[in-house]
């Protein structure tokens, strides 16, 4: 390839997959790439899958030029504390807060920085394709830091730049390559504090716990290879979720509750009435009730009202909404499902996997979009329907990261060049976008009323009108009820059937992993990229385990009849009684869930399990009496709060890495006074023969 001056201008692009440059490549080469692979270049690189793609491309800016093309394997650069500091035992844990850190590149990656070093050597411009989140921002500085070993100059304003994109569809690839923009300072930052702090937290933390509690663990079961007790300021919140729950149920306490049931019998159709107090927990007070309203032997119908209803459609899908529901319906664990979306990411199928943006910008053309899912498939029907005249805009949620759409299809795939599990994920994202561009579902609800004594009883039935959306996305289900009687307002009837109903509260269930995902997200643990991450660390840890759950939860007293309204999550808090139970206990629509009500069911959804080791460690700390445990989310809220800080430009990175090390050393001192409470909690767990 000629130098500069000899001939074209030289740029060297990177991305940060070997799959993504090569996509950009065929891209932007039209088909006339070289494929530098030989035995030397290779070995050079240590890895087999980093290729160098050589082609020339027109920039906008800078016109013809000579292009080189190659990849990273994600972070380059790896972070560790000076050697000094590698014997647990030859320093104290807290000195790890202050300890310098050495920034390098592993052994197994060598290969890929020195090649970017050789290939900066000759070019103009450093252009970098990594994934446009606060991760790739990050990659791409690191990037950068190895290209100007080999070319300084790469430093000046203008000759680093980077790609906006968010599909590797050939026209978004090639207007990213014209459109140019500067690497995200702010955000790299934030990443590189995270990274800064994770290690210092995560080191002094964990050493502290595996030195004060593994030597009573080896005392106890003389295991001379028990593991590490690892701590993470995103991780230890993720356990306590999963442990408060379990306390929750295993502390429940039935109540016994009384209510009253009414049946009517009219035109051969029994309907049932609800009371509108639901239940009483006195039995006195309830009997009265009821031998009031068999002393007035007739009800009176107070209100027939029959109005439209609507079941709304879903929102675009987000990195969180997608975790939540690939647990939910698609019975994959989260994890898992971000792997499959990245999958199908690099493949050109669907758009970007993380964001969390739930609104579509006005300026997309989601009608071609939706004319690719013509081709075939089991919805193609629907989209068909859609494109005759069947669209209609995407509700607009609350969230935008300005960074990326929604997830959705950006081409057609046919599903037998899918794997099994790729079909899975794949066939839900094509049917939430389809619902997302189509009607909402349209219904009749009729609401009837009694005045039975002295005692309101309620009934409704919903006609369902025009299914729409949920002809595609069959994740939801809203169906008829059975057709009411003829009730008119004033008539007065003598119920077929009323008697009094004896009940008790059953505990919550098991916390589920939708429903964990979703108070990570109301709480600010972790982001929607690394929630997965989290959840299957506290199992690699041995933390918590998975089982399939026992039984769908029963449901509440509420209609699935009923406006779904939007997607709001929960409280961010799960209640925190330990006691006697009180309301519809194991009733309720879920945590996080986005129009499923009664939908989809719950058979194959996994629940987590605390195992003893990680009861012991949350009430341990629970135990110390602290305002800010380590087991609860305030801290690493905190935390994420001050990276987008970082992101916004209020706050600076040493600033956010001395104010947050001042915080968990002031927390590592006070527990350090209350340690007896940690090990007191892994005797009571640990070594009880009951586990």
């Amino acid at each position: 390839m000629p130098r500069n001056g000899d001939g074209p201008m030289k740029v060297l692009c990177v991305a940060e997959k070997p799959s993504i440059a090569k996509a950009v490549a065929n891209h932007l080469g039209g088909g006339q790439v070289n494929t530098v692979g030989d035995k030397l270049i290779r070995n050079i690189q240590g890895n087999v899958y980093v290729k160098n793609f050589e082609f020339q491309y027109s920039f906008p800016t800078w016109g013809n030029c000579n292009v080189t093309m190659t990849s990273v394997l994600g972070h380059l650069l790896s972070h560790d504390f000076d050697p000094r500091y590698k014997i647990w035992r030859d320093c104290e844990p807290s000195d790890l807060f202050d300890a310098q850190i050495l920034t390098f590149v592993e052994e197994g990656k060598k290969g890929v920085a020195s090649n970017i070093e050789r290939q900066a050597r000759d070019a103009k411009y450093l252009f970098i394709w990594t994934d446009c989140d606060r991760e790739g921002e990050n990659i791409g500085a690191e990037i950068r830091h190895e290209a100007l070993k080999g070319n300084r100059s790469l430093s000046d304003p203008g000759k680093t730049v980077r790609a906006r994109f968010s599909n590797i569809e050939r026209a978004h690839i090639i207007n990213a390559a014209r459109n140019p923009v500067t690497l995200d300072e702010a955000q790299s930052n934030a990443v590189a504090s995270r990274i800064e702090l994770d290690l210092r937290i995560g080191a002094s933390f964990t050493r502290n716990l595996t030195l004060s509690v593994q030597p009573m663990i080896h005392q106890h079961f003389r295991n001379k290879d028990q593991g590490v007790i690892s701590y993470g300021s995103c991780q230890f919140p993720t356990l306590g979720f999963v442990v408060e729950r379990y306390l929750r149920v295993r502390n429940f306490v039935p109540e016994t509750f009384w209510t009253i049931k009414l049946m009517h019998e009219k035109d051969g159709i029994k309907v049932n009435f609800r009371w509108a107090r639901n239940h009483l927990f006195d039995r006195m007070v309830a009997v009265i009730l009821f031998e009031r309203c068999l002393t007035s032997k007739t009800a009176q119908v107070m209100k027939v009202q029959t109005k439209p209803t609507s079941k709304w459609k879903p929102l675009p899908l987000t990195t969180v909404e997608l975790q939540k529901c690939g647990s939910r319906f698609l019975y994959l664990d989260s994890h898992r499902v971000m792997q499959l979306a990245e999958a199908l990411y690099q493949k050109g199928w669907i758009s970007y996997p993380r964001t969390e943006t739930d609104q579509f910008d006005c300026g997309m053309d989601l009608r071609a979009l939706v004319q690719k899912q013509r081709q075939g498939g089991p919805w193609a029907q629907f989209a068909r329907g859609l494109v005759n005249g069947g669209f209609s805009a995407p509700r607009n949620g609350r969230n935008n990261d300005k960074a990326h759409p929604p997830i959705h299809p950006v081409n057609f795939v046919a599903p037998e060049q899918l794997s099994p599990e790729e079909q899975r994920v794949h066939e839900f994202v094509v049917r939430r976008f389809l619902a997302c561009c189509s009607e909402d579902a349209r219904g009749s609800k009729t609401d009837i009323s009694l005045l039975y004594g002295s005692e309101t009883f309620n009934t409704s039935g919903l006609v369902v009108l025009a299914r729409n959306y949920l002809d595609v996305y069959r994740y939801d289900r809203w169906t008829s009820s059975q057709d009411l009687p003829d009730f008119r307002e004033g008539d007065v009837l003598e119920p077929t059937e009323a008697r009094i109903h004896e009940g008790k509260t059953s505990p919550p269930g098991y916390l589920t992993e939708p429903e964990l995902i979703a108070l990570m997200d109301a709480n600010g643990i972790g982001t929607d990229a690394t929630m997965a991450e989290h959840i299957s660390k506290i199992k690699e840890r041995n933390y918590a385990t998975t089982r399939p759950r026992a039984r769908p939860p029963r449901q509440n007293n509420e209609d699935d009849d009923e406006d779904s309204g939007p997607d709001v999550p929960p409280a961010a808090q799960p209640d925190r009684g330990r006691g006697r139970g009180r309301g519809r206990g194991r009733g309720g629509r879920g945590v996080g869930g986005t129009n499923t009500r009664g939908g989809g069911g719950t058979s194959g959804v996994q629940e987590f399990i605390p195992t003893t080791l990680g009861v012991a460690l949350v009430e341990g700390y629970e135990n110390m009496g602290f305002d800010i445990s380590l087991t609860k989310p305030f801290l690493r809220k905190e935390m994420e709060l001050k990276m987008k800080a970082i992101c916004e430009g209020r706050k600076t990175k040493a600033e956010v890495v001395h104010e947050t090390i001042e915080q968990y050393r002031d927390v590592y001192v006070r527990t350090q006074q209350r340690l007896d409470a940690l090990r007191a909690a892994v005797r009571k767990y640990c070594f009880s023969e009951n586990g």
